[in-house]
């Protein structure tokens, strides 16, 4: 028995970090964030081409037909690379929601659209993950007559032709980005990398997904909870290289810093921290396809887990590089907020080990 990558999901991995290091370099991330740009369209053309939209779509559907754990593979390259693309929602939330709960017809329209790169859909599920108080009332989404009302707040992949909406009775809804009466705002967040947004439905037709239930809700969750994690792992990882490339370069009192016994403490210490995490999140991939009734404990377990560990590395990483750590120029900032929006997104550390808790039966 063999504990780790395949051979064809390490070749996933380099083939998807090769790419993003010709381009997606840290100065395109920078130009994307700073520009407000909607979408970075050539460097999702060229992730397109090599499937990664259709990663866990079927190949009846014009996907490639992977499993969560190759979309873990995927989710940590895309981290280490603070990639500016949509994916959590697009190409792993929105399609395990129509593989599990849409009809043929809809799997039929939907999922070859998104596989081919022609349709973005976001997801708007982050109330899903504990209500949040909004002037003064509650933030939601309520279903009636086949019409949505209410707010949805931190929608991913906000920059999209689509949404997957939830509302607070469990169902699931696509609704067009031009539909009457939706009215949609771009939210500032920590991490400038990916667009944020917020919707407005006002009595807006939408398409139910057909057997959308709550724990078709769960699974969904489940799986974009892992791959915030997958994807903190790798903008954790990438951050300890950066330390330890400084350390070895950096000279003070005529020598490197790497050299000193607090800096080798230092770098020893986070990945110490962080190389176990990784295991973890093979588990949770794994746990999604073939050992479904542990999935939604060992999700929340993990991304509880893997946040903690990883906003620790963020601290140590730019500790490391002392003053220059926390300059625009070196650039860490960027993986920084992208470990601390992944933290609080579908659910802070806190309210998962609550929700881990109950599903324990212990509270």
């Amino acid at each position: 028995m063999e504990f780790g990558l395949s051979s064809e999901q390490v070749l996933l991995k380099d083939s998807l970090d090769a790419y993003l290091r010709e381009r997606a370099p840290l100065d395109r991330v920078r130009r994307f964030a700073d520009k407000d740009e909607g979408r970075a369209t050539e460097v999702i053309a060229g992730l397109n081409e090599i499937g990664l939209s259709g990663l866990i779509i079927p190949t009846e559907h014009g996907g490639v037909g992977l499993g969560a754990l190759d979309a873990c593979v995927a989710s940590e390259t895309l981290g280490y690379r603070i990639a500016p693309v949509p994916f959590v929602a697009n190409a792993i939330m929105v399609p395990t929601a129509l593989m599990l709960a849409g009809s043929p017809a809809q799997q039929a329209n939907w999922l070859p659209q998104i596989a081919a790169g022609k349709t973005v859909v976001g997801a708007a599920l982050a109330e899903r993950s504990g209500a949040r108080a909004v002037a003064g009332s509650q933030a939601g989404v309520t279903a009636v007559d086949g019409r949505l009302s209410g707010r949805a707040l931190y929608v991913l992949d906000f920059e999209a032709d689509a949404y997957l909406v939830g509302d607070l009775a469990g169902g699931l809804h696509l609704v067009a980005s031009d539909a009457a009466g939706l009215g949609r705002q771009r939210l500032e967040t920590v991490d400038r990398t990916r667009p944020i947004g917020e919707l407005v439905f006002d009595r807006v037709a939408a398409e139910p997904l057909a057997s959308a239930d709550a724990a078709v809700m769960q699974r969904v969750l489940d799986i974009g909870r892992t791959m915030l994690a997958a994807d903190s792992l790798g903008a954790a990882q990438n951050m300890i290289d950066q330390a330890v490339a400084y350390a070895g370069q950096r000279v003070q009192f005529g020598r490197v810093i790497g050299s000193f016994q607090a800096v080798k403490h230092m770098c020893a210490q986070m990945a110490a921290d962080l190389e176990p995490t990784r295991a973890f999140v093979w588990y949770a991939g794994h746990a999604l396809d073939e050992i479904p009734h542990e999935a939604s404990l060992v999700a929340c377990q993990l991304k509880a887990h893997l946040s903690e560990v990883a906003t620790s590395v963020a601290k140590t990483a730019t500790e490391v590089h002392g003053g220059m750590g926390f300059t625009d120029l070196v650039g860490l900032h960027y993986w920084f907020k992208r470990i601390g929006f992944n933290r609080q997104m579908l659910g802070s550390p806190e309210l998962l080990r609550g929700e881990a808790a109950r599903l324990q039966g212990l509270v």
